[in-house]
This record gives structure tokens, C-alpha cells and sequence, in this order.
């Protein structure tokens, strides 16, 4: 019988309370992000992907703050870092930058289909250069020293394409990476499609080491699907836990009802006091716009008083007077 959702596990020597993890979200999963998840029980919490390039260069925005560990989110469970590039040494170098911030793991992004990813031979690319991909974490496995390396990828690039498997393969047996985290859509869907569950089981067949499964996971009903259907060591959520905390609560939990409007505002308040925290009020304040979205949906307004909130959010001159356009339309509906 699959272990419960609940129950911790090993990866590589790292500890993991539980098998529900925050995934990495490109230009999203800062400091803050990754906390808000542990306080909603995630075991386990990747970063948004950071250029080796930009580690090499010391680029400030990278080193000060792409790669800051909040002591919270530590204490809550192990903190990955995401790397993306095509440079073995570059990879190696950038492992090692990760474990000195204070990371537990190292992921490397092998699954992003952005083209201006994709062009420089990184993310997917990788796909189409499996030598260099296996060469790739075999840097970063001897960079980490000791800490686990894991790999985020697609199961291909196209239509019955089946690269991302082949080459998941590979990277355990060949670099040493301790698990895989296995999106089963190709590239060329981006997030569209139905995931192929039945491919990701095999890879958790075949595979010497543990499988995390992701995408397509937007409510608890597919998560527990998928984890059922493929036997995945752990879950990783994307898409589906942008302003949804809650689902973690839901998943480890036991929590049956949808957020009232007064804990989306609370929330959606504690992510600004954090964005603030991180940023400064001016560039948080710009920052957040783009989280706005993700909290109105939960109010469940109709598609017109959705819409009117979300123009007067995202018009609003600061954070504090988007919080007081969301209450007041939650005070109108109730």
C-alpha cells in the first residue's frame, strides 16, 4: 500500500516531514512564497530558477536575494534552490553557491519550455543534448558535496516523444542524482493537456530512486489521483497553490471547507507585510500586483464583480488600497 500524503521520507540523506511539496515558480517562489507553504504544511519548498550564470557573475539581485533563506521557512522543513544553465562548471560552481546559502538540496531545472530558456541550451533544451544534461548534474552532484541533486523535466518535446524519460534514466544512473521530479507533459504543451500518468508510472517502476509528480495538480481530488495512479514517492504542487494555500491544509490536513473571505484577506494582508519585508514598499507593492488574481478567485465572485475587483486591485496606487477594495467587496457580497 502507497504511504499516506502524511508521512515523512528520505531524499538522498535529507529528511522530508511529508510528501506534499511547493514546486519551483519561475519568478514567484522568493522567500516569502516558500514560507507562506511550510505554514500551510508543505514538507518540502523549491525556489523560483536562478542562473548559474548570474551565481558566476555575482550579479546582486541573484546572490542577495534569489538565493536568501528565511530562517522560518527552514525551520518548517528542507529549502531546495532550482538552477538553470548549459555550462557544466558553471553548474558545479553554482551547486556549491547553493549549499553555502544554507539550501538542503539542489534541483536543476530541466523542464522550463520558455524559448529564450530553451535557446541558450538550458531548461528544456537539455532534452535535445542528453550528454550534456548527464555531464550537467554530474557538476552540480559534485558541487552539492554530499547534498542531494534532484532534476525537474518534462517527459519529452513533443507528441510521443519520450526524451525526459529516457534521459531521467540516465541522470541517476550515470550522475548520481537522488530523485527526479517528473512533469508528464511534453514542451510543446506547455501546460496544457492531460498529464501522462501511466508514463510516470513506469518511471517510478523503473527508477532507482524516488519519483515526484507533477503537474496538473490544481485541486486535492487530481493530486491524490495522481499519486495513486503513478505511486510517486511525493507530490509537488505548481499552479494549483498560487494564492491557495489552503490546499496544502486540504491534502495534509483534513480540511474540508473553502477559505472564508476574511481568511483570503488575512492572507493576502500577510503577503504583503512579507513582500514589504523583502522588497521595501514602493517595488512591493508593484511586485504584488500579479498576485492579486490568485486571491480574488478564491472569493468565488460572478464574472462581473470579479472582473470590476480586479481592475480597482490592479489600479490601486498601493497594496494597502488593493486590501481595502478586496474588503470592501467581500463586506457587499456577504
Amino acid at each position: 500500500m502507497q504511504p499516506a500524503l502524511t508521512s515523512p521520507w528520505r531524499l538522498g540523506r535529507v529528511a522530508v516531514p511529508n510528501r506534499v511539496m511547493l514546486a519551483p515558480l519561475a519568478g514567484i517562489g522568493n522567500w516569502f512564497v516558500r514560507l507562506q507553504a511550510k505554514r500551510f504544511g508543505a514538507g518540502m519548498a523549491v525556489s523560483e530558477m536562478v542562473s548559474t550564470h548570474a551565481i558566476h557573475h555575482h550579479n546582486r539581485r541573484t546572490c542577495e536575494e534569489m538565493l536568501y533563506i528565511d530562517p522560518r521557512e527552514s525551520a518548517g522543513g528542507p529549502v531546495a534552490i532550482q538552477l538553470f544553465g548549459e555550462d557544466p562548471g558553471l553548474m558545479r560552481e553554482g551547486a556549491a553557491a547553493v549549499i553555502e546559502a544554507g539550501a538542503d538540496i539542489v534541483d536543476i531545472n530541466m523542464g522550463c519550455p520558455v524559448p529564450k530558456v530553451r535557446r541558450t541550451g538550458a531548461g528544456v533544451g537539455l532534452l535535445e543534448q542528453p550528454d550534456r544534461a548527464v555531464a550537467l548534474a554530474a557538476g552540480a552532484v559534485e558541487g552539492a558535496g554530499g547534498a542531494p541533486v534532484t532534476v525537474k523535466l518534462r517527459s519529452g518535446l513533443r507528441a510521443g516523444d519520450e526524451s525526459g524519460y529516457r534521459l531521467a534514466l540516465r541522470l541517476v544512473d550515470e550522475a548520481g542524482v537522488a530523485g527526479i521530479a517528473f512533469h508528464p507533459r511534453t514542451a510543446n504543451v506547455h501546460h496544457k493537456g492531460t498529464p501522462d500518468y501511466a508514463l510516470a508510472a513506469r518511471l517510478v517502476d523503473e527508477l532507482d530512486a524516488p519519483v515526484i509528480i507533477t503537474g496538473g495538480l490544481a485541486d486535492a481530488e487530481r493530486v491524490r489521483e495522481a499519486y495513486a495512479r503513478t505511486g510517486a514517492a511525493a507530490v509537488m504542487l505548481a499552479r494549483g497553490a498560487l494564492g491557495n494555500p489552503w490546499l496544502f491544509e486540504e491534502l495534509l490536513a483534513g480540511r474540508a471547507a473553502e477559505p472564508d473571505a476574511g481568511e483570503v484577506q488575512a492572507e493576502l494582508a500577510w503577503t504583503v507585510e512579507r513582500a514589504r519585508e523583502a522588497f521595501g514598499p514602493g517595488r512591493a507593492d508593484r511586485y504584488l500586483r500579479k498576485f492579486y488574481p490568485w486571491y480574488v478567485d478564491r472569493l468565488g465572485l460572478a464574472g462581473a464583480d470579479r472582473r470590476e475587483l480586479q481592475r480597482r486591485m490592479q489600479s490601486a496606487p498601493s497594496a494597502d488600497e488593493a486590501l481595502a477594495a478586496l474588503r470592501e467587496a467581500s463586506l457587499a457580497t456577504a
